[in-house]
């Protein structure tokens, strides 16, 4: 969050609560978006009747459900992009979606490739996606609303006890969120401090020895996909039972969480958050927890 006041500078946004973009001579009037996250910026812009494709991995907000796909986010399909005729496509930097970039590119589309792995980064995607769709106002609107209420949680946690925190990417083999992540600075957010030490990898795999001697306080898990959560959270517990002498265990710890609003990098970002904060310090907040929005465990 460190750029945002120069990242401010460039651009706009048009609220939380969506309003239409107003549109300019030379607006992009058929987008493409290829990743989920960016579909959200585009759709929080207010650009979602300009939307014309998505792709098969895009699910929010409800009215993606009803745009044409082009492929999935790993493998998107050019002939189909191609053949929607958008004069704006978003997508990320990532080799696979830079390659059909360049394909696009080739043909003579726009294409807006968008590297957007730290919360940073996610200021300088609704700063170019305003810029590129001619809504800057609005980009910086939304730019602001999502840095105030990540402000307003980080000035909650930060006076509370630091809390170590082990957030479980997957358990087969077991893979964790490691310090060079934004994963990790959401943890740092929350009032948090990572159990993992610094590692080479962004997402290591850990073994028995690291676990035992990690300490982790609150274990984080990211649900695989967001149907059956409690199913999920219980054969977590199952999973972690073995390591009775952890502090997590323990204190029944442990928690399955939807990962769309903290795993993706988009408008929806200070809502996960603020359902990582509840977890570490649920003595800071009054009122009870939205249903699907924390703790995973069926007797919460």
């Amino acid at each position: 969050m460190k750029k945002l006041a120069a990242i401010l500078a460039i651009v706009c946004y048009c609220g939380v609560t969506p309003a239409r973009a107003a549109e300019q001579p030379n607006s992009p009037r058929r987008i493409v978006s290829l990743s989920p996250n960016l579909t959200e910026i585009t759709f929080a812009l207010g650009l979602g009747d300009r939307v014309v494709a998505v792709s098969n991995n895009c699910d929010w907000p409800a009215e993606t459900k009803h745009k044409p796909k082009v492929g999935t986010f790993w493998q998107p399909n050019v002939e189909a992009i191609i053949a929607v005729k958008p004069d704006l496509v978003v997508c990320e930097s990532f080799p696979q979606q830079k390659e059909v970039a360049a394909t696009l590119s080739r043909v003579g589309l726009n294409v807006l490739s968008l590297r957007v792995e730290t919360i940073d980064e996610l200021f300088s995607a609704i700063a170019q996606i305003g810029h590129a769709a001619d809504c800057s106002t609005s980009a910086e609107r939304l730019a602001a609303d999502v840095n105030d209420r990540l402000s307003q949680i980080r000035a909650m946690c930060s006076p509370a006890k630091k809390v170590k925190t082990l957030w479980v990417m997957q358990t087969e083999p077991l893979r964790v969120a490691g310090v060079n992540t934004f994963v990790n600075e959401v943890i740092e957010l929350t009032g948090g401090q990572n159990a993992i030490a610094p590692t080479i990898d962004q997402y290591p795999s850990i073994g028995t020895e690291e676990i035992l001697s990690c300490g982790a306080e609150v274990i984080i898990q990211s649900a695989m996909g967001t149907e059956d959560i409690p199913k999920q959270q219980a054969a977590a517990e199952k999973f972690w039972s073995k390591f009775a002498n952890l502090p997590a265990v323990k204190n029944k710890g442990i928690y399955v969480i939807d990962p769309d609003m903290v795993l993706r990098l988009g408008p929806r970002l200070p809502q996960g958050t603020q359902t990582v904060a509840r977890l570490l310090h649920p003595e800071l907040f009054a009122h009870p927890q939205e249903p699907n929005q924390g703790r995973g465990r069926k007797d919460d």
